[in-house]
């Protein structure tokens, strides 16, 4: 009898847990984790380096399988450049993230393979160490699974993972940088992820005018117009801007984002009624999250244009507009979206409010990581 009850007993356990994490509000603080150690077991062989925080930023979450040496982010770095990913040599990880544009795409959607286009914008590498799960459906858990994603898209690199082994194998430069980074042995894709993973966790941009501000004590880091921009996103009430709800900022750092989805209304088509990109329940099926993206940092946001998902939005300023108008309402539209209009905010005091959190959004402009650039 009890050996019969062992798994009804497991299941309940697992409904409990599940209520638990279900009872947490809607806007409960999320905060960087270490990312999971994958099923692989291969380890650089050099000396762990640490990636110091700039100001404002918490500690860099490590996984335990993919500690930083200086070699392999030397390698991840050249690798995160080089357009031998590429099926036909003509694009690198850095042409969709490009150092003169905050590690982003300028373009609303990326140049692939042939000149091919996909839906969606490439969003910025910076503090993407971060950024758990990634892709703006959450596909990818790390960013040693990101690294994979567009080697292997048709419409990005249109490579395989196997022939990217192959053309780094044909390359004695490459063999050499591997061997002293992971030792002697073939080259796999495994080493490859996390190589660029790697490098990608030391392009951590903090230190901006509201870091000086508001962890450091300088009172005169912001003008007054930020100052007021900022009280305006610390407003957590729905009839109001409602920005920290999704964009995090935390007693002792402040990310700008979270691990949730949210359905702001930019996929959906109100002339059709059609959702154009179905984001996160493309992926796990979850119709709640219809429509649905990751909610990406806010840091370095003025240098990033154009924004949302599909690089829609030009300007910050029509960022800021869509927001006041309360999104675009579908079925699926997120609860921590503002009610439309802002009725918290005084008619005759908005257009100010939308200068003053421009102006606070243009303050989030860190220092530019020493390696985001090619190496020499």
């Amino acid at each position: 009898m009890r050996l019969r009850l062992l798994p009804a007993l497991a299941l309940l356990s697992c409904a409990a847990a599940l209520a638990a994490e279900y009872a947490l509000p809607l806007r409960a603080r999320s905060h960087p984790t270490a990312p999971a150690a994958t099923t692989h077991s291969v380890l650089p062989i050099g000396k762990p380096i640490p990636i110091p925080a700039p100001l404002g930023l918490p500690p860099v979450p490590i996984p335990p399988d993919n500690p930083p040496t200086a070699e392999t982010v030397a390698l991840g770095r050249r690798l995160f450049f080089d357009k031998i990913l590429s099926r036909d040599r003509s694009l690198s990880c850095a042409s969709c993230h490009d150092p003169k544009h905050g590690m982003a795409d300028p373009n609303p959607n990326s140049n692939g393979y042939r000149d091919q286009k996909g839906n969606r914008n490439a969003p910025t590498v910076l503090n993407a160490a971060y950024a758990s799960p990634l892709f703006w459906d959450g596909r990818a858990p790390t960013l040693e699974k990101q690294a994979e994603g567009p080697v292997e898209n048709p419409i990005e690199l249109a490579h395989s993972l196997v022939g990217v082994e192959r053309r780094l194998m044909s390359d004695p430069t490459y063999i050499a940088g591997f061997a002293k980074a992971w030792g002697p042995g073939p080259i796999s894709y495994e080493k490859v992820a996390k190589s660029i993973a790697s490098y990608e966790r030391t392009l951590v941009s903090g230190n901006s005018p509201f870091d000086r501000y508001y962890f450091g004590g300088d009172k005169t880091a912001l003008n007054p117009s930020a100052i007021r921009g900022l009280q305006l996103f610390l407003d957590p009430s729905l009839r109001a801007a409602n920005c920290i709800s999704c964009h995090r900022i935390d007693d002792t750092h402040a990310t700008f984002t979270e691990a949730r989805f949210h359905n702001t209304g930019v996929a959906f088509d109100p002339k059709t009624g059609v959702m154009k990109d179905r984001g996160r329940a493309a992926i796990n099926g979850d119709g709640r999250l219809e429509g649905g993206f990751r909610t990406v940092t806010l840091r370095n946001i003025a240098l990033t244009a154009p924004y949302m998902h599909d690089g829609s939005m030009k300007t910050l300023e029509e960022v800021v507009d869509f927001y006041f108008e309360g999104g675009r309402t579908n079925h699926a539209i997120s609860n921590d979206m503002p009610q439309p209009g802002l009725p918290g905010i005084p008619k005759d005091q908005q257009a100010q409010a939308k200068k003053d959190l421009v102006e606070f959004m243009k303050a989030l402009t860190g220092d530019m990581p020493p390696g985001a650039t090619p190496p020499q």
